[in-house]
């Protein structure tokens, strides 16, 4: 597709494909990044659906809590390169049926303040964490592969303590082991299942920890304008340190690439297995198609008139609201999803990125951001679902619907060919996946592969969520990955400085 003969090639467009990008030309490489839709983002992308004018939409995700805690934006600082992040009053809230709903505010106080018999133990549960909450990130968004340094300290290790027991405890015993009430397990129970698959597993119940502990320390950003805005801030800088973009590239096979010395696949485990195919030992190739995918999601985005109407007014003050009834209404949708099985009443995640943005309101109308849980491949039209389930908690939802359009589980991968069947996770993710993700190796990025292109020499690595720390706008995956490129190939060891305006720092 091009004559030109960079140093680097990443395949995707992703967060985690323009982290990768990002570090490169920040480290003096020549770094082409092909993307196989007609715009740059991925899942990060901002656009207008043709649902009313000037009213855009999140395509997938819209709320960022972990670009707050992630090593890469850290390093690269979206406020300084324009990107507001705006917080909402709450993280997130859970509206229930019969009571009041159960809110995370930024306020640890606050928020135990208000889960009545639960306060405490919801206080008890999260204060060690925030003790040291880079010791708790650095195991979630960690490789995995050792020992952070983060937690070779006495406050570190005491928070990764209560982190990994009460993983333990809330995949033992569900909610019902930490809380005595409804409202705390069911605000715990929406948080966890962010996490794909059923409630009750490891893989669940440290995403939901990790997750609600973000809420109480830098909270749920929306960017302004949507997400977006974080795209551009990584495009803008790329392109400043020479690096170029290629649109409307379906890379299938590796012939259809320039010769390079390093290739980067922000893809699934599986696309990048077929596109090196001819290249990969037999073992690598199995092991990179066995990763697999777990349930789907199917999205719906709603154009309105005026805010949700909720029964509960605090709902309206969080950036993320959780769409499911109580800890066990979650757990027995989620357990169908898992079987395949289309649930009545799916968890919807819903977000009124009005709430913390006002300029996303145009004439009155303001997007709503929804997805529902659903099997694998689902082809159903959820709209209904996910407006049944907005009708429990705020009556009169439907009439203040102007426009909707649902994206079906089976259809996702139209606009991301990472979502395979509505797998917005790039692959199966388990206790076990978290680790050997995609496969089990020390080196959780490299296929242990050296191609020769023209006489030249290169490493393929894979870069996407199908690689550790897993899914999640956070760019580690292609920030961790292109590090271990840069050593390996290229013979750079030192630091690569991501701050605004600097060039490599090496």
């Amino acid at each position: 597709m091009s004559s030109e003969c960079p140093d680097v090639v990443v395949i995707g467009s992703g967060p985690n494909g323009l982290a990768a990008a990002v570090t490169a030309a920040r480290a003096g490489l020549q770094v082409v990044v092909y993307e196989a839709q007609p715009t740059i983002g991925g899942g990060a992308r901002t656009a207008d659906l043709g649902l009313a004018d000037g009213v855009v939409h999140d395509v997938c995700s819209a709320v960022h809590p972990l670009a707050v805690v992630s090593p890469f934006f850290a390093a690269f600082d979206l406020p300084s390169r324009g990107v507001d992040l705006l917080l909402p009053e709450a993280s997130y809230a859970h509206p229930l049926e019969g009571e009041s709903a159960a809110v995370a505010w930024h306020s640890l106080d606050r928020t135990a303040a208000e889960l009545g018999v639960d306060g405490s133990r919801w206080r008890d549960l999260f204060l060690p964490l925030l003790e040291a909450p880079d010791a708790v990130v650095a195991l979630g968004l960690g490789s995995k592969r050792g020992v952070p340094s983060e937690v070779l300290n006495a406050r570190g290790a005491a928070a990764a303590s209560s982190f990994v027991g009460s993983v333990a405890k809330v995949a033992r015993t569900g909610g019902s082991g930490l809380f005595s009430g409804t409202r705390a397990r069911a605000l715990l129970g929406g948080v966890a299942a962010h996490s794909p698959g059923q409630l009750g597993t490891l893989s669940s119940a440290g995403v939901g920890l990790m997750l609600a502990m973000t809420g109480h320390l830098g909270g749920w950003p929306i960017p302004q304008g949507g997400s977006q805005a974080i795209v551009d801030a990584l495009v803008a800088d790329i392109e400043a340190h020479g690096g170029s973009f290629v649109t409307s590239a379906h890379i299938s096979d590796s012939s259809q690439l320039p010769p390079a010395r390093a290739y980067l696949c922000d893809t699934t485990a599986e696309a990048a297995a077929e596109i090196f195919a001819e290249h990969l030992p037999a073992s690598v190739k199995r092991g990179m198609n066995s990763l697999g995918h777990d349930s789907g999601v199917a999205k719906v985005d709603f154009v309105l008139s005026g805010p949700v109407p909720w029964r509960d007014q605090n709902v309206g003050r969080a950036g993320t609201v959780h769409l499911g009834g109580t800890w066990s209404e979650i757990a027995a949708s989620q357990h169908a999803v898992a079987r395949g099985v289309m649930p009545p009443s799916p968890l919807v995640l819903a977000s009124d990125p009005t709430v913390a943005d006002p300029s996303r309101e145009v004439g009155g109308l303001r997007p709503l951001w929804t997805y529902a849980h659903v099997p694998l491949g689902c082809s159903i039209d959820v709209t209904e679902h996910v407006v049944r389930q907005v009708e429990r908690f705020a009556p009169g939802f439907r009439d203040v619907v102007v426009a909707s359009r649902c994206v079906p589980a089976s259809r996702m991968s139209e606009h991301n060919a990472n979502y395979v069947g509505g797998d917005i996770a790039a692959g199966s993710v388990d206790a076990y996946r978290l680790v050997a993700r995609p496969r089990l190796a020390w080196d959780p990025y490299s296929f242990g592969l050296v191609r020769t292109v023209d006489g030249m020499t290169a490493r393929v690595a894979l870069c996407s969520a199908a690689a550790v720390p897993g899914p999640g706008v956070h760019g580690v995956c292609g920030y961790e990955a292109m590090h271990t490129v840069l050593r390996k190939t290229f013979g750079i060891h030192e630091h690569i400085s991501l701050s605004p305006g600097l060039a490599a720092d090496i």
